[in-house]
């Protein structure tokens, strides 16, 4: 696999020497489809010239937001296209909320029939407008969100029915009950199993949960801050996925924060017999 996250730079003219430095052999892009072409092109350049891919485009906007839906699917086009035009393989985003207190909350109409057709027509009409070549429009799971497991995934890949429609992996995203996060080994290997053949891009990290404190409270974590067993963890990704297959840290504030959380999955991986 190729292990990385994103780079934490204070200015542009460091980035490249902070990309080195964090050893990352794998990088969400640093730039959208707004970003001046010339820079583009830069970290384009800068990541070719240190054998480091760019494995996904992120999008991160509601497209059912009451005020700026229509924008916001636009921007979704528009980084399909950016994705696919730079032959970058993942453009993902959640799927999108009614919710009025966030763009990626929880909230009751999330699991609506009339919301999940919206979002499986909403999928259609981002790559049928775009038409893609190589680039795959994919939704990162979410804990109160479609979809919230590796069955639903399936389904709406199936119902979806689009051949670049994709799945973006967050195991953590979906370890949202006690049962998934006690049986956390049986359930990831299940998530990689079912979607592996569909999977562009993924996310790795930790999870905790206080088993004295009710009612339960499931945190994201960083790697080796949580109670998940990554060695088994990353042993299941080397396995079902191809071995250039991108695996990247998230949420993380400051580059020494990445940077530790890198040398905690690598001694892992030593420890797994993995090579990232």
């Amino acid at each position: 696999m190729r292990l990385g996250g994103t780079v934490i730079s204070p200015d542009k003219a460091s980035w490249e020497e902070h990309l080195v430095a964090s050893r990352f052999r794998a990088i969400p892009a640093p730039f959208s489809c707004d970003s001046p072409k010339d820079e583009i092109e830069r970290c384009c350049a800068i990541a070719q010239k240190h054998d480091v891919v760019i494995a996904e485009v992120g999008v991160w906007k509601n497209p059912f937001d009451a005020q700026n839906g229509a924008a916001n699917l636009n921007f979704a086009k528009r980084q399909l296209a950016l994705a696919d035009a730079l032959s970058i393989p993942c453009c993902v985003n959640i799927a999108g909320t009614l919710s009025p207190i966030g763009w990626d909350a929880a909230d009751k109409s999330n699991y609506s029939a009339e919301m999940y057709e919206r979002i499986v027509l909403m999928i259609r009409e981002i790559i049928d407008d775009v038409k893609p070549k190589t680039a795959f429009y994919c939704l990162e799971p979410m804990p109160w969100m479609i979809p919230d497991g590796p069955e639903v995934y399936l389904q709406l890949i199936r119902d979806v029915n689009r051949q670049h429609f994709a799945a973006h992996m967050d195991f953590v995203n979906m370890i949202n009950s006690p049962r998934r996060f006690l049986g956390a080994d049986k359930f990831v290997e299940e998530c990689f199993t079912s979607l592996a053949p569909y999977i562009k891009s993924t996310h790795i990290k930790d999870s905790r949960m206080d088993p004295r404190r009710l009612t339960t409270m499931l945190e994201e974590c960083a790697p080796g801050e949580g109670g998940l067993d990554l060695v088994s963890i990353l042993q299941t990704i080397d396995r079902t996925l191809p071995k250039d297959a991108p695996v990247l840290l998230e949420h993380l504030a400051t580059f020494e924060r990445y940077s530790a959380a890198y040398e905690h999955l690598k001694k892992a991986a030593d420890k797994a017999g993995v090579s990232i």
